[in-house]
């Protein structure tokens, strides 16, 4: 039982840092496109 509840406290961490890396990835690509949609304003 002891067993069961390590492993999926170490899977639920697991998931949880997985989930928080994707969305700092999300938001990294989208400041990216603001950035290139700002350039191409100034660029008219």
């Amino acid at each position: 039982m002891n067993r069961l509840i390590a492993l999926l406290l170490i899977a639920g961490t697991a998931a949880l840092a997985g989930c928080n890396t994707m969305a700092g990835a999300g938001q990294d690509i989208s400041k990216g496109g603001d950035a290139l949609t700002n350039q191409a304003e100034k660029a008219k």
